[in-house]
């Protein structure tokens, strides 16, 4: 536990990972909340944090929601929806099991598509 001058107590771990180290800090208003935080705590906390980050990253590299050249209100809240579907039918397709895993259906996709250009325009 570490005193921050102005703010208050925090609980600090770090951890090894990829020949770097990262710290994680934990705050709760309540002293007694922060003494009882321990690693198995901090591992949950961090384990929905990165499903958080999953979710960004398929929704942006695979749903495309950043990528969009409309500019009215409804056009935007049209491309969100349709975007946020994708993600849906994305996750569904991969519970069911009709995919291992989202790059696959990327380079199903993609990859006959930019053969097929690569060849007709050799």
């Amino acid at each position: 536990m570490v005193y921050l001058k102005e703010f208050g107590w925090v609980k600090v771990f770090s951890q090894d990972f990829k020949n770097q180290v990262r710290h994680y800090i934990m705050w709760t208003p309540e002293l007694e909340e922060l003494r009882a935080i321990d690693r198995s705590i901090v591992k949950k906390i961090h384990d929905q944090h990165w499903l958080i980050e999953r979710f960004h990253r398929v929704i942006k590299q695979f749903c495309n929601i950043e990528r969009f050249q409309i500019r009215n209100e409804q056009g935007i809240r049209n491309h969100f929806f349709c975007a946020l579907s994708a993600f849906v039918k994305l996750q569904t397709m991969k519970v069911e099991g009709l995919i291992d895993n989202l790059y696959q259906i990327s380079r199903e996709l993609f990859v006959p598509i930019v053969r097929q250009f690569i060849l007709d325009n050799a």
